[in-house]
């Protein structure tokens, strides 16, 4: 096979082909994505900016979500660019060390956007039913040592990933019928058993997915039952007001994902592929894309702090 090495059976490139059996509509289907990368790239540069540089929103709520911006561009900026180079210029060859490459921060930031989810629960857990002592919980060193622990969670446990693709013999083809280098998109071009990839798949999306919908189903089962208490409705209001956003998120992040997931494992014969892949590309698009519209809409302090911002620009602006 031409690309391979005949030795080691691995292949010199792998050929995205996108979206299959819609190739004729490659450059129409480019368009909303184009549009959601730039604004999923201008939003979450914009709340990490205004989070940096507005007083009021140096708290720990506001650190998680900055983080949580943080990774979510640097999700779409690892898959859109090449996905619409496919669709763009017919650029569908990418190198097999670049593939394992990037599909290694792929599943690493979605297991890293699925444990910063998980720690915006706990904040608001904290927040709701210990008010008294947020401040003193949820230190800037605390925040920190999470984010960090975080971080070496999703590296750890995606990194395997890498290693199991890397040791499967490709003999047969190199094409993906696929926009990116997803783990079992590549797997299941080799011509060998990818049978362990499957499992231990499944078993790391239990180790983050699944511990962290735990962690949040407790919080939030935590919080209900403290919010039910109140006394007043309109404090019952004001607790559920501080929550939405982020349940906004969860379900805009862990509905497609697990769409993904188990459509890869258990139902690929009964969803058309390109059905499939479709989803697989909003599944990384639509948090990013959502995510700073829903914050900016559902949170006052985000709100007062872009307007502070943008008449401070203008007055710097008109005093020149």
């Amino acid at each position: 096979m031409s690309g391979t090495n005949s030795s080691s059976l691995t292949p010199g490139f792998f050929t995205l082909n996108g979206i299959p059996g819609l190739e004729a509509a490659h450059i129409w289907i480019s368009l909303p994505f184009c549009f959601m990368y730039i604004i999923a790239v201008v939003g979450n540069c914009g709340l990490i900016y205004l989070i940096s540089h507005e007083e009021a929103l140096h708290r720990p709520m506001y650190y998680f979500l900055a983080l949580l911006s943080l990774t979510d561009v640097s999700l779409c900026t690892t898959t859109v660019p090449n996905m619409l180079c496919i669709f763009w210029f017919d650029l569908k060859e990418i190198d097999f060390n670049a593939c394992l490459v990037q599909m290694f921060f792929v599943h690493m930031l979605t297991a890293m956007e699925s444990g910063v989810l998980m720690l915006m629960a706990l904040d608001r857990y904290v927040a709701i039913c210990y008010p008294l002592r947020y401040a003193t919980i949820l230190t800037n060193p605390v925040i920190a040592k999470a984010g960090l622990a975080t971080f070496l969670r999703s590296v750890t446990l995606i990194m395997p990933f890498t290693f199991l693709t890397k040791r499967l013999p490709y003999c047969q083809s190199n094409f993906i019928p696929h926009t990116y280098c997803d783990h079992m998109s590549v797997a299941k071009v080799s011509c060998g058993n990818f049978k362990v990839n499957a499992i231990y798949g499944l078993l790391a999306a239990l180790l983050i997915g699944g511990f962290d919908m735990f962690c949040i189903s407790v919080s939030y089962t935590m919080i209900l039952r403290a919010v039910v208490s109140l006394s007043s409705a309109d404090a019952r209001h004001k607790a559920f007001s501080t929550c939405t956003s982020h349940i906004c998120a969860i379900v805009i992040t862990y509905v497609p994902a697990l769409f993904t997931i188990f459509t890869h494992r258990f139902g690929e014969q009964n969803i058309p592929h390109h059905i499939h892949i479709i989803i697989a590309n909003l599944y990384l698009m639509l948090p990013p894309t959502l995510n700073p519209i829903v914050y900016g809409v559902k949170t006052k302090q985000i709100q007062e702090g872009v307007i502070k911002l943008f008449f401070k620009e203008k007055d710097v602006l008109a005093m020149k």
